[in-house]
């Protein structure tokens, strides 16, 4: 019986499968780039990235979230703001217990670790790393959470997500 532990694994999260709260969004393909385009408003919207990989109630087995990089482009208008980006931890309750979530810390790289970095008209690739990569344990689900307060003008393009993890199976 044949063991695997790849320490340097990604899986792509296309945008259709990133949920988006408040707006119109808009499944574009134009030049052979998939995204999902908002229609300018002046409004905050949330970004939910699931980081859906195998886990396991067995120590060192499954899925080792390391991080995860979004791409999205920022055009027309800077946003307001884009404060919050956090990954979050749900806790799946048994019957007749409520869920419960909390959040991991994390590190974002030196060309977003600041809001006005993450708002502001450009194409970006923000990279986020937890501060302790973990083994992600039966019943509990992550979620890159992401969000923004857009300027009337500010047109937002969402490419996708890379989640970088190790497999131990």
């Amino acid at each position: 019986m044949g063991y695997v532990n790849v320490t340097d694994i990604s899986t792509f999260i296309p945008p259709s499968m990133i949920q988006k709260t408040l707006g119109t969004w808009t499944p574009t393909i134009s030049s052979n780039l998939i995204s999902d385009v908002r229609t300018a408003a002046d409004a905050s919207f949330a970004l939910l990235v699931p980081l859906v990989l195998p886990g396991s109630d067995i120590g060192l087995q499954g899925a080792k979230i390391k991080g995860v990089d979004l791409w999205y482009k920022i055009a027309t208008n800077a946003a307001d703001d884009f404060a919050t980006v956090e990954v979050s931890v749900v806790t799946l309750a048994d019957q007749g217990d409520a869920c419960a979530g909390t959040t991991v810390d994390i590190t974002i790289d030196t060309a977003h670790d600041a809001a006005a970095e993450r708002k502001a008209i450009e194409d970006h690739k923000m990279e986020i790393t937890l501060d302790d990569p973990v083994f992600i344990e039966e019943g509990k689900a992550y979620y890159l959470n992401c969000l923004v307060d857009a300027h009337a003008n500010t047109a937002f393009s969402l490419f996708g997500a890379l989640v970088h993890y190790e497999l131990r199976l």
